[in-house]
């Protein structure tokens, strides 16, 4: 309480509290999964798990969960006057499709073929996801890029033997070879395979900006070039069945930085 005096009076106020800073956050923390949000007012810095994220100039950011993240996460803003604003996030575990396959051999012996080729391609995919560019996807609601029957699951994985086997990065729906195959969100092409990947096959990654990028992979056709700019909805490719693939479909993968993170849950149920 402060006492002033204002014409020989004695007047009594008292100060009212100023709200926290605090954040925002839209969406769920679970393994897979994606947070946008905003920072609170005043925000100079901002960092997840001690690594440093951007922010807009209105103050929005994204930060995703690993299929395999831990329990929790920590975001951290430092406003102006150097205070932090601390917030915890509990990451909520997912139940995975396993699929024990106890006579089968893990993988068989790679070919001199794909020894030979893999290390250049994997080089590639590398030296893409490095390109971040001023892109708003991240910021846009994701749609579908091509609408059918799933069948495949992020996160899913066969056990051969008792030897755990890679999980599945994306989500896969099978179409015909040839359907079109549209932007989940605006964004820049960053790698358009000129022949067909010994896995991926006709592969084509497209940058988000903030870090978010998404694959296209088995595609019979890329109809966009390195650097292009794409808008939501527009169309990429055709469905294939290049690269290591038992039929026509897509394989859609999406990354955040080097968390792999399950599109179904940026896209929504299919429609």
């Amino acid at each position: 309480m402060r006492v002033l005096a204002a014409a020989g009076l004695l007047l009594a106020t008292t100060a009212v509290a100023q709200p926290a800073p605090h954040f925002i956050l839209e969406g769920v923390a679970n393994q897979g999964g994606v947070l946008r949000g905003t920072v609170p007012a005043g925000t100079m810095r901002l960092t997840f798990d001690g690594q440093p994220i951007p922010i807009t100039s209105d103050g929005r950011f994204i930060v995703a969960f690993d299929r395999d993240a831990g329990a929790a996460a920590s975001l951290v803003a430092t406003l102006r006057d150097g205070r932090p604003i601390v917030q915890t996030l509990s990451v909520a575990p997912r139940a995975w499709r396993i699929e024990r396959l106890n006579t089968l051999p893990k993988v068989p012996v790679p070919s001199a073929d794909f020894q030979r080729r893999r290390p250049a391609e994997l080089a590639q995919i590398a030296a893409a996801r490095l390109n971040d560019s001023a892109s708003i996807g991240w910021s846009q609601r994701f749609i579908w890029p091509v609408t059918g029957r799933i069948s495949g699951l992020f996160g899913s994985q066969r056990i051969y033997r008792g030897e755990p086997g890679a999980y599945h990065s994306g989500v896969d729906v099978a179409r015909p070879a040839g359907t079109p195959v549209v932007a989940p969100a605006d964004g820049v092409v960053i790698l358009a395979a000129a022949s067909p990947f010994t896995l991926e096959g006709n592969l084509l990654m497209i940058d988000h900006g903030m870090n978010l990028n998404t694959a296209f992979l088995h595609l019979s056709r890329i109809d966009v070039s390195v650097g292009e700019h794409v808008r939501q909805g527009e169309q990429l490719g055709l469905i294939g069945a290049t690269g290591r693939a038992t039929g026509p479909h897509l394989h859609w993968g999406m990354k955040w930085r080097d968390a792999r993170i399950d599109p179904l849950l940026s896209a929504g149920p299919m429609p």
